[in-house]
Formats: structure tokens, C-alpha cells, sequence
């Protein structure tokens, strides 16, 4: 299936307006076993957040809460539809497990830490940005609208 295929099967599945769009299609992370490996997380209802680096948008752009998002799996097949909840920017620095055990990933800030750094550095290589501890952190969370 298409993602257009898969977001008129939604919009259509859903009542929506058939001229809603969507912020982004996209997939977690920069490897296909993580990747996929969050993709069921999130399926799961155990991942309900995600950050991103706010260099990573241009100025004034980023995710909002209401924004809808298509999620696939590393080979770009669409498997859901989440919605933001809430946005929050924070400095890496000062992000605590409170927060980031949202994302269902991590058992300690530590290992949340430590993943985020290395995945901000190679994002960061391919975004044109570089990664600091004081580098903002647009923490998204978000709700499954609809899955297949």
C-alpha cells in the first residue's frame, strides 16, 4: 500500500476531511533494526513520545500539538497515524528520566543519554547541525490515531 493509499484509507476509516494533510512520513531512527524495533514500541502503546533536535527544522517549524504524522517501518511501509499531544523544548543538558521515559525506550536517563547523543551526532552529520549538551530538544509526545 501506497502512504497516499494508506492516508485516504485513514482519513476516509477515520471521518476526516479528505483535504487534511499530514506533517511528516517518516521512520524512527537512522538503522533498520532500531528502526523497526521503535516502529513496535510505539504499535505496542510502550513508546509514546520521541525527540528530535530543533535544529533539525527550518525556523518557526517543528511538530505541534494536533499535528498528525504517518509512521512506517524502515522500508517506508506505513503501519500508523500518530497525533501530538504535546511539544516541549528542552536543553539535552537538562532533560530528565521523568521525561524521556516517555519514549519507552531506555531503563535509566543514563542509557537515554547515551543513545541521544549518538544518534544527534550522526543526525546532526546529515542535517548540518552539531550536537551539544545545550542543543534544544523538541520532545514531542504523541497518541496512535489509527494503525493497520
Amino acid at each position: 500500500m501506497t502512504t497516499e493509499q494508506f492516508w485516504q484509507e485513514f482519513l476516509k476509516k477515520t471521518g476526516r476531511d479528505e483535504r487534511t494533510p499530514y506533517l511528516e512520513c517518516f521512520h524512527f531512527d537512522l538503522n533498520e533494526r532500531s528502526a523497526n524495533e521503535l516502529l513496535e514500541l510505539v504499535l505496542a502503546g510502550k513508546k509514546r513520545a520521541t525527540a528530535s533536535s530543533l535544529y533539525a527544522y527550518p525556523p518557526g517549524a517543528g511538530p505541534k500539538p494536533g499535528d498528525l504524522s504517518i509512521v512506517t517501518d524502515w522500508n517506508g511501509n506505513p503501519r500508523c497515524v500518530i497525533e501530538t499531544k504535546a511539544v516541549s523544548v528542552i536543553p539535552f543538558r537538562e532533560m530528565t528520566f521523568e521525561i524521556c521515559s516517555r519514549e519507552g525506550e531506555d531503563e535509566c536517563l543514563e542509557t537515554w543519554q547515551e543513545g541521544h547523543r549518538r544518534f544527534f551526532t550522526e543526525d546532526g552529520k546529515e542535517m548540518g547541525y552539531a550536537f551539544t549538551e545545550d542543543m534544544p530538544v523538541v520532545f514531542e509526545d504523541f497518541e496512535v490515531v489509527y494503525r493497520i
